[in-house]
């Protein structure tokens, strides 16, 4: 829309309008705070406002940028604003934020998703650790020990789990079972 700042009745600024349905208002309509400003200031040199949200009466958000036309001796002769509806988009925001917000706000990079071998692979060396030696230097109740880890944090759920369990701790899979048999036995 464009104000004319020159009009001798401000509550009639706007000549010209496009969209006018956007902000609901229609050429011969009055000024805005904006145009108001600049009238009763008569600022010689004032300066753009450019992407600043305003509210219609009707609830709409606008994103709007207001510039100063100005006459050949440089006095501002007339206001340009545009101003668009970002209504629909600051609502697809909040839902696409909903999507990607963590409850971590601590949380600096994504977690990295590791496929279910090398998941096993950390759950052994966790095993391992936890005993606290290598798996040909453990005894029985060590290798029970870990394998019983490696039940608790679902191991074996991994398909073909128990086939390399088995292999790394150096004992049969009837073993490796009759370990995990035991294990719960206990509890």
């Amino acid at each position: 829309m464009i104000h004319d700042v020159g009009a001798k009745h401000p509550e009639h600024s706007i000549v010209a309008i496009e969209n006018g349905h956007v902000t609901g208002r229609k050429v011969g309509d009055g000024a805005s705070h904006v145009v108001m400003e600049q009238v009763r200031r008569a600022d010689a040199q004032p300066e753009d406002h450019l992407s600043y949200l305003t509210k219609t009466p009707d609830g709409k958000i606008l994103k709007s940028s207001t510039m100063y036309i100005r006459g050949k001796n440089g006095k501002v002769v007339a206001i340009l604003g545009i101003n668009y509806d970002i209504s629909s988009l600051l609502m697809a925001e909040s839902a696409v934020h909903e999507l990607t917000a963590t409850q971590d706000a601590a949380q600096t990079e994504p977690e990295k998703i590791t496929n279910v071998n090398d998941l096993l692979d950390g759950l052994i060396e966790q095993s391992v650790a936890l005993v606290g030696k290598p798996a040909v230097l453990m005894n029985k109740e060590d290798k029970m020990r870990a394998i019983g880890f490696l039940s608790q944090n679902g191991a074996f759920l991994i398909t073909k789990s128990g086939d390399k369990v088995a292999k790394y701790f150096g004992i049969s899979k009837y073993t490796l079972y009759s370990y995990i048999d035991k294990q719960q036995e206990d509890k």
